[in-house]
């Protein structure tokens, strides 16, 4: 009997240190990604910051709750404690109600979302690879401001290429069932820059990545919708070919400014000469490559020579600018 009981006892340390080592693994493995935009415009506060999510509130499980709180601790000034508020519901509503976002308080007029999908409840469970949207309502009258997506958040691509994007928001018919709406007309936007990118009847549209770098962001504006900004992270790796397209461009125009500056330095110089020695510039400056290496001979002769002269000095020194920069 005694060596039954034992047996029995070992089973149960046995099955209780792979519970608590399981649920460790759980919260070492749970990663998300948590946006936070604070209804002012412009980018979001927070863009897709991956978050180790654990079991902050030790309510048995890995919430929504559990995450904004991290990210707040790790990534708001003064941490959760300043910027992050939550509470239990009351009055017949269950779950945990969102009371301060970075910081804003506005009533609990905020808006949760997961996966694109909206949630009603701080205590919804999270997964690892999720994706956390939350944002403050800027219009808290008419709630008009519209959560809007992409059909992806990330993408890989080369400098030059071109990438395919649908954007949608979420609508809502007289009944208040939540709708998928594709946007229609709104301005591409990268790395806070309107771009001539807009989407279609279908909310589709192709972008053109002409820079390159890492963590850059796409987004997008609409003149006839609040939209809360949509978020895609790009990775753009730097093309030679369009690298070296770029430099030729921006050498043929500091070549085109130089020559400028110097016929204008050069007619200048003209102006001056005609006023003292009564040259004739009716016609256009001399050219550079024009001057003869003989010597010339009477007042005339002399002028031209110094106009020649001054102009080399001035193509001298602008090409000299030119390779110092």
């Amino acid at each position: 009997m005694k060596k039954l009981i034992s047996f029995i006892t070992a089973a149960a340390l046995v099955s209780c240190s792979g519970a608590v080592l399981f649920a460790g693994a759980a919260e070492q493995d749970t990663k998300v990604l948590v946006t936070i935009s604070d209804g002012k415009g412009g980018a979001p506060v927070l863009i897709q910051k991956e978050v180790n999510v654990t079991d902050i509130d030790s309510d048995g499980k890995l919430t929504i709750n559990d995450a904004l709180y991290i990210a707040h601790e790790d990534n708001f000034t003064g941490g959760a404690a300043a910027g992050f508020r939550s509470s239990e519901n009351t009055g017949g509503y269950s779950g945990i109600r969102l009371d301060k976002l970075w910081g804003i308080e506005n009533g609990g007029n905020y808006g949760i979302y997961v996966d694109n999908t909206a949630s009603m409840s701080l205590a919804d469970e999270v997964k690892d690879g999720n994706s956390i949207y939350t944002f403050v309502y800027s219009d808290t009258t008419g709630f008009s401001d519209a959560y809007s997506w992409f059909d992806r958040n990330t993408a890989d691509a080369k400098q030059g290429d071109e990438i395919e994007l649908t954007l949608s928001r979420q609508a809502y018919d007289a009944n208040w069932t939540p709708l998928t709406r594709p946007v229609e007309g709104a301005v591409i936007t990268i790395n806070g820059k309107a771009t001539e990118f807009k989407t279609d009847k279908d909310g589709k549209v192709k972008v053109k990545l002409d820079e390159a770098g890492e963590d850059i962001l796409i987004s997008a504006s609409s003149e006839n919708l609040t939209l809360v900004p949509p978020v895609l992270v790009a990775d753009v790796e730097a093309n030679a070919e369009v690298t070296a397209s770029f430099s030729e461009t921006a050498a043929e125009t500091t070549t085109e400014s130089t020559t400028s500056a110097t016929t204008a330095s050069v007619s200048k110089i003209a102006v001056v000469l005609h006023e003292n020695f009564g040259e004739d510039t009716t016609t256009s400056a001399p050219k550079v490559s024009a001057v003869s290496g003989s010597p010339a001979t009477g007042d005339k002769g002399s002028s031209t020579a110094v106009i020649a002269f001054i102009a080399a000095g001035c193509t001298a020194f602008a090409l000299r600018r030119k390779n110092e920069k």
